[in-house]
């Protein structure tokens, strides 16, 4: 695996907290699939055109394209925009998913890697392309199909993501891992090979593999949402939409989260009430496993997971 991180002192840190709070930042997301010729020639010329441009998050880079999530001033939004759509001519009509940073800092250096598969399946014999993805969806047929007994939809995302904010009549494929969802995804879903599968995550790069998956394993109604939950979001709110998805997007900095509904549907792992707090890692390093937790029980048990791993932290 090739990587360049951007390593910061503190006294950059120090300037990235202090631009943060002086300036406003554009949440920039979005992925393509597309034949990297030379991954670490692309890794090269974006390190170039990003050096000195404040630009802090995410890229991944592989032969079967490109995944980025960063953190870019607005000033330099249009200029980021217009890079990444001319590094290749399939990234022409990329989309690209925006919100605007809120007070909480996203990112606080930039990481470029060359991976293997910018998401990883593992799949033996299963090789993805774009043409036999599903069929995209915008955000009026999502609503349209919402209620239709004919379709199903489906959450491609983590059990930690699923917990806090889902489309409220969606079904998940219980699994840790994207990677191990996507192995149980054919047998899992056998029992609904005749109905209209919808498929969504964050911003659709999941979901454009998933849809391959099952086009492969013989599904044909195959469906999925185009820019995954936060196109849906921005186009209910554009066109005046009902919005299906309640509760918040998990999104991978250092937010966490983004609030979508006031819906609370995240429980506490402990004593099953309600809660809108966000996911922590248990104190307990040997276990730092990833939870939520109301504020009594992580008074009770010390921010832990339960009360093994108090007792092992505080022995």
């Amino acid at each position: 695996m090739y990587k360049i991180i951007k390593k910061n002192s503190q006294t950059n840190l120090k300037n990235i907290y202090l631009h943060s709070i002086s300036h406003r930042n554009i949440i920039l997301s979005f992925y393509k699939y597309f034949f990297v010729i030379d991954p670490k020639k692309l890794l090269n010329l974006i390190k170039l055109k990003l050096e000195n441009k404040n630009i802090l998050g995410r890229i991944y880079i592989s032969e079967e394209g490109i995944n980025a999530l960063i953190s870019v001033p607005i000033i330099q939004y249009k200029y980021i925009k217009h890079f990444f759509k001319r590094i290749n001519k399939k990234t022409k009509r990329m989309y690209i998913n925006y919100t605007i940073e809120n007070k909480k800092i996203a990112f606080w250096d930039l990481r470029i890697t060359i991976k293997k598969q910018i998401v990883s399946s593992k799949i033996k014999d299963f090789y993805f392309h774009q043409r036999n993805r599903g069929i995209y969806l915008n955000a009026l047929l999502v609503n349209k199909y919402f209620f239709d007994p004919d379709y199903i939809f489906l959450d491609m995302r983590n059990s930690y993501e699923y917990e806090i904010g889902h489309f409220s009549n969606a079904i998940t494929v219980p699994a840790k891992t994207f990677r191990e969802q996507l192995e149980k995804l054919p047998e899992y879903l056998k029992i609904y090979k005749n109905k209209k599968i919808v498929m969504y995550c964050t911003g659709g790069i999941r979901c454009e593999k998933s849809t391959a998956l099952l086009k492969y394993y013989g599904f044909s109604n195959v469906y999925h949402i185009y820019g995954g939950i936060l196109s849906y979001i921005k186009q209910v709110k554009k066109y005046n939409l009902s919005n299906y998805f309640k509760g918040k997007i998990f999104v991978f900095d250092a937010r966490l989260s983004e609030k979508i509904t006031d819906d609370v549907l995240s429980q506490c792992i402990n004593c099953k009430k309600y809660t809108d707090r966000t996911h922590i890692n248990c104190f307990n390093n040997f276990c730092h496993r990833l939870f939520i937790q109301c504020r009594t029980c992580s008074i009770k048990l010390n921010s832990c997971c339960c009360l093994k791993c108090k007792k092992i932290l505080y022995k």
